[in-house]
């Protein structure tokens, strides 16, 4: 999933309030954070292989370290003894929030997620062999998380409704645009995950020092 995890990050703030919501994106997406650095480096593999899936021409050849079920929880309770100092509750939905990403791709995904490093099962129920059954079901979480976040905060800035359309415009391109010129370009374009939190936390931070 993409927009989906976005969708939890933003459902997640009546649950951790003290959390900015760059944190809830830095949990959320903190598998796909790691992973082009794990890919550029060389220690992860994906390819480009058109129909893969109907949805993305991304074949996740070796991703052990990132998205391993036994990974995601390691990293899931690293993440939350991190966010520890903003109280147990916040720890605790960040740290779901981390595994969460686990969760939502194996639904997405075809049978490529292993269950540990080394492993030789691997699980994924193939959500992405259906392009209006992805769109629909991604679109509904987004809708949904922006709503509950909306409501909660009590505001929501231009830098929110910013977000909201890169996450929109982002999703059409992979969802119909061509197909990546390679996996180092992947990689390279996945490092914009970094700017999640930062944007994120930007906007519950004017928001909270907004009068």
């Amino acid at each position: 999933m993409f927009i989906g995890h976005a969708a939890l990050a933003m459902a997640a703030k009546p649950l951790a309030p003290r959390a900015h919501l760059g944190v809830a994106l830095a949990a959320t997406y903190w598998l796909d954070i790691v992973w082009p650095l794990l890919v550029l480096a060389g220690i992860e593999r994906v390819e480009i292989a058109a129909g893969d899936t109907a949805f993305t021409p991304l074949n996740f050849v070796y991703y052990p370290w990132t998205h391993s079920l036994v990974a995601a929880l390691v990293w899931a309770m690293l993440f939350g003894a991190v966010c520890w100092k903003l109280g147990r509750r916040a720890a605790l939905v960040m740290g779901a929030l981390v595994f969460s990403h686990w969760v939502l791709d194996a639904l997405s995904h075809r049978p490529d997620l292993p269950l540990w490093p080394g492993s030789g099962t691997r699980v994924g129920l193939g959500l992405w062999n259906s392009v209006a059954g992805t769109l629909a079901l991604e679109s509904a979480m987004f809708i949904a998380g922006a709503v509950i976040y909306v409501r909660t905060s009590g505001r929501a800035s231009v830098g929110f409704w910013a977000l909201i359309a890169f996450f929109v415009l982002a999703y059409l391109g992979a969802a119909f645009g061509p197909p990546p010129p390679s996996a180092q370009a992947v990689a390279w374009t996945g490092l914009a995950f970094w700017v999640l939190p930062a944007w994120g936390w930007w906007i519950d931070r004017r928001r909270v020092s907004a009068p």
